[in-house]
């Protein structure tokens, strides 16, 4: 009996990784944009960081084909909103987004949270408060969206994250809305003092977004193998190299 359920267990792995590629008519173009710690530039250029990890696992066992592309976050976003074929991660999944997408996931958490300076007095207890102050984000990103949304007139928007690094340590912006492990990660990079977290504004998580033409059949079977992932460890062993 016990040998007849493993023969029935293979049986079953390897026709939804058959019934998968059958769905699959070209290699998948997945894209990322630069956010440590959850997708970045390693060496020699290799896309790594914990959702890649993620990412790269969930697709080897499901025998899906893929390439792999970094790029600025809006051009990404765009692409994977009108082309076939596309996937985007790490997407924060909200209202707004919920219908543009299909939806694998989640793979992380990520709490966006109110930076100041390390020297600052400021004191935030809630979106209200963090209103008077200027605030920087960068273009497309959901927590600056999210802000923009409550009625944040001071918010400055970047080209990119790791501009705001500086802005804070010049005082040209009074907090940094941001993802809680990426702006320690960047300001070491940069190498400047890590910014001081005041407030968590609001509990987030990232998953892979696909363009709404994804096939349901492969939606839900990637869902059923990241369920099956976070069920054996995979995801804790992953996260724990990471924190």
């Amino acid at each position: 009996m016990k040998y007849q359920l493993l023969w029935k267990s293979a049986l079953f792995s390897a026709s939804s990784v058959l019934a998968l590629g059958a769905v699959q008519a070209a290699p998948l173009n997945v894209m990322t944009e630069d956010y440590p710690p959850f997708n970045m530039q390693g060496e020699g250029g290799k896309i790594v960081g914990l959702s890649t990890e993620v990412v790269e696992e969930l697709f080897k066992r499901a025998g899906v084909e893929y390439k792999l592309s970094m790029m600025p976050w809006k051009r990404a976003y765009e692409d994977t909103l009108s082309t076939p074929n596309t996937a985007l991660y790490s997407t924060t999944r909200t209202p707004e987004r919920e219908t543009l997408f299909k939806w694998v996931g989640p793979l992380v958490n990520n709490n966006w949270v109110f930076f100041a300076n390390p020297s600052s007095t400021i004191t935030v207890n809630s979106l209200e408060d963090a209103k008077q102050y200027s605030v920087g984000g960068y273009n497309g990103d959901a927590a600056a969206e999210y802000l923009k949304a409550q009625g944040f007139g001071k918010l400055q928007l970047a080209a990119n994250d790791t501009a705001n690094v500086k802005k804070l340590e010049a005082g040209r912006i009074d907090l940094w809305a941001t993802g809680e492990y990426l702006a320690p990660y960047l300001a070491a990079q940069e190498k400047t003092s890590s910014p001081k977290p005041v407030f968590v504004f609001k509990e987030t998580q990232m998953s892979l977004a696909f363009n709404k033409e994804a096939p349901d059949e492969l939606i839900n079977k990637l869902n059923e193998i990241l369920a099956a992932m976070k069920a054996d460890g995979t995801i804790d062993k992953i996260n724990a190299k990471y924190h």
